[in-house]
């Protein structure tokens, strides 16, 4: 099981010092030389938090550390990430697991989740299902099966991680897609579809959600839907595997490494900071006042969270296929294995 790390983060973190000294782990004559002369990985990202390990290992030179020259290709999507993956002009790509990779995966497309990027929130998600609070007040919804019938905004439209998780909170009340009206509405505007009635509940993150409820528009009705869930991924080509495993394996291990150092305080350390800011559009203040992003010091393949997703969506009729797929055909977590085995488990 992952240790819940964001739950201890969010309340009061570990001291810089514990951390630096489990990042060290206790088998350090393990780990694998540098390769020489250093091996080129190229990584295409989306610039966005959730893949800060990466940032954290290229700018913290742990990649240098193993002898790899990480180039890295900023992209506007997942999908144009996952393009270049199966044309072999990137060998690694961060990014959202969504309906059409499970698709293409069907469909045999050679490439494999290697890692997890961030995780969903423990405790405390930003990401929240909120209720219109004429509705809450006038007492015509008390919990998830009243929203039968109801219209409920998702971002994303079918086969989204909205739709997903609006899914994972019908299941509480043993509802389903099909037993509410789905709206695909943009984050954005759901604070206003509130306000003016037009919908009966929302799927909304932050800041759209604290803007609902302090407008006096929404109630939360339900949270933390999915914790720990692993949503995004490090994913490599085929060829890459195959061919250069070697240059994986310490890929992954600069990566969990990364992750370690990122940590309780770790998170807000000023090299850290820095390297957030040099891969995305955000500010020290943002990243200081958001809610810290969730990191798993061990770099757990979760094999149950991405079969629960798979089966989400397949029962909603949002894939091409109804059997169950083969998960080694989604992901590889041999690499992830040797790293952990040659740093040691990472234990609060």
């Amino acid at each position: 099981m992952v240790w819940r790390i964001g739950f201890k983060r969010l309340v009061g973190g570990l001291a810089g010092a514990a951390v630096l000294a489990a990042a060290a782990g206790a088998t350090a004559a393990e780990l694998p030389a540098p390769l020489s002369p250093p091996q080129k990985v190229k990584v295409a990202y989306v610039p966005i938090l959730k893949f800060a390990t990466v940032y954290v290992a290229s700018k913290r030179g742990l990649f240098k550390k193993y002898g790899l020259d990480v180039e890295f290709e900023r992209v506007k999507s997942g999908t144009e990430a996952i393009a270049f993956l199966t044309q072999g002009s990137i060998d690694v790509g961060g990014i959202a697991i969504v309906t059409s990779l499970w698709n293409a995966w069907n469909r045999g497309m050679d490439i494999r989740i290697i890692a997890p990027g961030a995780l969903e929130p423990f405790t405390n998600s930003p990401t929240q299902l909120l209720l219109r609070k004429a509705l809450a007040a006038e007492g015509k919804v008390k919990g998830i099966a009243d929203l039968k019938g109801k219209r409920i905004a998702t971002a994303g439209g079918p086969g989204s991680g909205g739709e997903y998780l609006a899914a994972k909170a019908l299941e509480r009340a043993k509802l389903t897609i099909r037993d509410v009206e789905l709206i695909n509405l943009n984050n954005a505007d759901m604070p206003a579809a509130l306000e003016r009635g037009t919908i009966d509940a929302a799927l909304a993150g932050s800041p759209y959600a604290d803007q609902a409820i302090k407008g006096g528009y929404a109630t939360v009705l339900e949270g933390d839907l999915t914790p720990g869930l692993m949503t995004v991924a490090f994913v490599g080509s085929g060829k890459f595997l195959k061919e250069r495993p070697q240059v994986a394996e310490r890929f992954v291990l600069a990566l969990a490494e990364a992750a370690r150092l990122m940590q309780g305080d770790g998170y807000l350390a000023p090299a850290n900071i820095e390297a957030y800011m040099t891969f995305t559009n955000t500010t020290e203040q943002a990243i200081r006042e958001g809610n810290p992003v969730v990191y798993d010091p061990n770099l757990v393949v979760s094999f149950d969270g991405l079969r629960d997703v798979e089966r989400v969506h397949r029962e909603n009729g949002r894939l091409e296929y109804t059997q169950p797929i083969d998960l080694k055909a989604v992901a590889d977590d041999q690499f992830v294995k040797k790293a952990i085995a040659a740093l040691g488990q990472y234990k609060k």
